[in-house]
């Protein structure tokens, strides 16, 4: 991959990449921030990234990875923090609508989580998901029926219940 081809491939996956990661970690900064640091890690690979034929696959590999080693490195921080410092300052909460998405989003488990922003945003197949997440077909299958379901639920407006059939 030329360096030109690159910064193409770069430009037209950036955006979409940070939304995926974005859905998969509820944190825009954070997606944001793996998302770049996979394409620099990319940058060294490009050669074999187009002999491979997916490079997107790879920088969304390399980037969940990257989120869920920060997201560690973190909850260790703040616990060993948390054994020595006062509660934190309370911060104005966003658009409500974001946050009953994003909280029913991180009630999932996270593999659910994971599967269903990759069939749904990143639209991969079954097979697709099964090679990037190393997951065997029935247990992609599965995990996106549950998840479905749990956010159907957890998504409901308790108001539709209440409408009087017309």
């Amino acid at each position: 991959m030329t360096v030109e081809e690159f910064e193409e491939f770069y430009a037209q996956a950036v955006a979409r990449l940070t939304g995926q990661l974005y859905v998969m970690t509820g944190d825009l900064q954070e997606a944001q921030d793996v998302v770049q640091e996979a394409f620099v890690k990319a940058w060294v690979r490009r050669g074999r990234l187009e002999r491979d034929g997916q490079p997107e696959a790879w920088i969304r590999t390399v980037a969940w990875r990257l989120a869920v080693s920060r997201w560690r490195f973190r909850r260790r921080s703040a616990d060993a923090w948390g054994r020595g410092s006062g509660a934190a300052e309370p911060v104005a909460p966003p658009d409500p609508d974001h946050v009953v998405l994003v909280d029913a989003l991180r009630e999932l488990p996270a593999q659910q989580r994971r599967t269903l922003t990759l069939h749904y945003l990143c639209d991969l197949t079954v097979e697709q998901i099964t090679g990037e997440t190393g997951l065997s077909a029935s247990t992609i299958k599965t995990h996106l029926v549950r998840g479905r379901a749990a956010l159907a639920h957890r998504l409901e407006d308790p108001r539709m219940e209440e409408a009087p059939d017309v």
